[in-house]
């Protein structure tokens, strides 16, 4: 289901999201924290990896890493689908809290998230959920950075191949009765459809009606003898980490999976849609992935 520890594609999202912040212009999405909570040794060492091929090497703190080679391969892979999921996810969050008076977010897999310290809504109840030994090491950090916890900010740690997610959520008191919006960003790559339905039938489970859940999924595109080069080259990328994708998912599929585990689909952005929000007329060598889409479902 989902990877037991940050995995090193999850690293580069986070680093993708710290540089845009620190050093990008007309920004998608601004994660102001997102360099904090890496800290410069992690931040510098994912961008010696980049420089390197994707291929580790002994980190030399007294070094740093060529960041015009490293940002223009970060905006061509991994920051156009890091940024734009977040600002699709967190955009349906705020409106989704809004119209409310009490909400609960969920964040499946959050590794290094830093919501909880940029949300300024006390009425949303924020639950972290992630393995353990991720968890453990984020909570070093922000204690290392000297940031007050919200005390609407729980943390639910939970080895998911072991453990049904829904319990470690409810011990850290979700209400099953409360209007919910759960989150699983950068995951789907990295499942079977078996896996992925397993994961909504999950939260269909531990969700009030009228509830949301978005996502992110690559297309059946992603492994098609025609695919785009870019397409090919980030599956490519993925498998050096030791992190293949495993599945492409057409639109029905995921249609299917989502009606039959009881969720309708309220918003859906395919690439064009993606490019027209986020990219057009940028500057830079962002744009959308041909093969990334967005979902925003509704728990009947």
């Amino acid at each position: 289901m989902i990877a037991e520890q940050e995995s090193m594609t999850a690293k580069l999202c986070s680093f993708a999201r710290a540089y845009h912040s620190t050093m990008g212009k007309n920004k998608i999405f601004d994660d102001y924290l997102a360099y904090d909570i890496i800290g410069k040794d992690e931040y510098d060492r994912i961008g010696r990896l980049l420089q390197s091929d994707y291929a580790a090497e002994p980190y030399e703190p007294r070094y740093g890493f060529e960041s015009v080679w490293v940002f223009d391969e970060m905006d061509r892979y991994f920051s156009p689908i890091t940024l734009s999921r977040i600002a699709f996810a967190e955009r349906a969050l705020r409106r989704f809290a809004e119209s409310r008076s009490e909400s609960q977010y969920v964040v499946l897999g959050a590794g290094m998230d830093t919501f909880a310290f940029r949300n300024t809504d006390e009425t949303i109840q924020i639950y972290e959920l992630d393995h353990p030994d991720t968890q453990a090491y984020k909570l070093q950090r922000i204690h290392k950075l000297r940031w007050t916890i919200p005390e609407n900010v729980h943390y639910a740690p939970v080895d998911f191949e072991k453990e049904e997610f829904g319990r470690a959520l409810l011990r850290a008191g979700f209400c099953q009765a409360g209007a919910s919006f759960f989150s699983l960003l950068g995951v789907a790559y990295y499942l079977t459809p078996e896996s992925f339905r397993r994961i909504v039938r999950g939260i269909g489970e531990l969700a009030s009606s009228g509830s949301q859940f978005v996502f992110d999924f690559p297309d059946e595109t992603t492994f098609a003898e025609k695919r785009p080069r870019r397409v090919r080259e980030l599956t490519e990328i993925t498998s050096k980490l030791g992190e293949p994708m495993l599945h492409g998912f057409s639109v029905d599929e995921i249609h299917t999976i989502l009606n039959e585990e009881g969720f309708n689909i309220r918003r859906h952005e395919g690439p064009r849609d993606i490019q027209r929000h986020f990219f057009d007329d940028r500057m830079d060598n962002q744009r959308a992935m041909e093969n990334i889409h967005f979902i925003l479902a509704e728990k009947k």
